[in-house]
């Protein structure tokens, strides 16, 4: 009888980045895009997002992570990634919750870009207005 692999799987979205993130129990490697971490995340700022659940759980040598991320930008992949991480860790333990909760990992922000609308500049500058 084979030993069955048991691992934890969440999307976490942020903007227009959707991050597909399975959670393995392991040593702390952390692999996004067929990439390591330090080279998919040039920024220290954004590395840190993406493992800020795994340290306030004290879970960070626990597990090994294995991310699929497309769409948006850097920083919105690395969030979307973090809330993933989140809903996965809770699915690995529930009394972690209170926790991720309170530290605001497990909202999704709901922040997005406003669409253009036409005549406009932006989505509510509007060309300046001229008297003569």
């Amino acid at each position: 009888m084979s030993e069955e692999v048991r691992y934890y799987e969440a999307v976490g979205r942020r903007k227009r980045a959707v991050a597909r993130v399975r959670l393995y129990p392991g040593d702390g490697q952390v692999v996004i895009n067929d990439k390591e971490l330090q080279e998919y995340f040039g920024r220290s700022q954004d590395r840190l997002d993406v493992l800020a659940p795994l340290k306030l759980t004290n879970n960070d040598g626990t597990f090994n992570l294995s991310v699929l991320v497309k769409g948006g930008g850097v920083t919105g992949q690395a969030q979307a990634i973090r809330h993933g991480v989140a809903r996965a860790l809770l699915l690995s333990d529930g009394t972690l919750r209170a926790a991720l909760r309170r530290a605001g990992h497990l909202t999704r922000d709901p922040r997005e870009k406003e669409r253009k609308k036409p005549g406009l500049k932006r989505a509510r500058k509007a060309p300046q207005y001229t008297k003569r």
